[in-house]
């Protein structure tokens, strides 16, 4: 009679597990070491026991062994990834056209092209889209308006007040002036006649301007004043 087939589960007992262990573990490393033998592979065989006991295999060296393994893994995983993150680039690049497909023909539609196809219903959603689209453009428009007209009264403020501070200034130098003149015609002398300097001052008025003088030097008539002191 043959050996019946023993079920692939945890053995219960502690001497027939440790049996099994050691008979499977000498068989795995004595196959481990035949591959390597026979296909010139390159093995490398670690066993952990329950107990925690180490068992290894390796056909040339573990080191290298575990070296050329991180270096294939990581190698792999960076393959793993360059191709997902181009399945993810290509998905997003895919999506994007069809976003951008979609734009181009709502700007189509919303121009009032391409509306074969269309139901009333999607032509009454498409005029209220558009009466919306309006009403936020009047809006900007006067928003911009009434800040520009906010800006122009601003302006015409400072100009006013400006303005005022030279119409004071200018009444100043009228007043300066004004008394200059009274100074250069208003004296008299004991007789009570007026006396006026050999240089006259003319008065010049503007009405934009500020009031000022001007130095006209005129010669006197030096014969007629002669011949009246002669006579008197």
């Amino acid at each position: 009679m043959g050996r019946g087939k023993i079920p692939i589960r945890r053995i219960d007992n502690t001497t027939s597990r440790q049996v099994t262990f050691s008979k499977r573990r000498n068989g795995l490393l004595k196959k481990a070491k035949e591959l390597a033998i026979l296909c010139d592979a390159e093995v490398g065989l670690v066993i952990f026991s329950s107990t925690g006991k180490l068992y290894e295999f390796a056909s040339t060296s573990m080191k290298a062994i575990m070296e050329g393994y991180n270096k294939t893994k990581e190698q792999s995983q960076q393959l793993q990834d360059s191709a997902s993150e181009l399945k993810f680039w290509q998905r997003e690049a895919t999506n994007l056209r069809k976003e951008l497909h979609s734009l181009q023909q709502n700007h189509r539609q919303l121009m009032g092209e391409e509306l074969y196809g269309l139901s009333v219903k999607d032509l009454q959603n498409l005029e209220n889209k558009l009466d919306m689209s309006l009403k936020g453009i009047r809006a900007k428009k006067e928003q911009i308006l009434i800040n520009e007209i906010q800006e122009l009264t601003r302006k015409g403020t400072i100009i006013q007040q400006e303005n005022l501070e030279l119409y004071k200034k200018v009444k100043l130098i009228q007043q300066e002036n004004l008394e200059l003149y009274k100074q250069a015609y208003g004296k008299r002398d004991p007789d009570g006649a007026v006396t006026k300097n050999t240089t006259d001052f003319t008065l010049c008025r503007d009405s934009l301007s500020p009031m000022h003088l001007q130095l006209s030097c005129q010669p006197q008539n030096f014969d007629v004043m002669s011949r009246a002191s002669d006579s008197g």
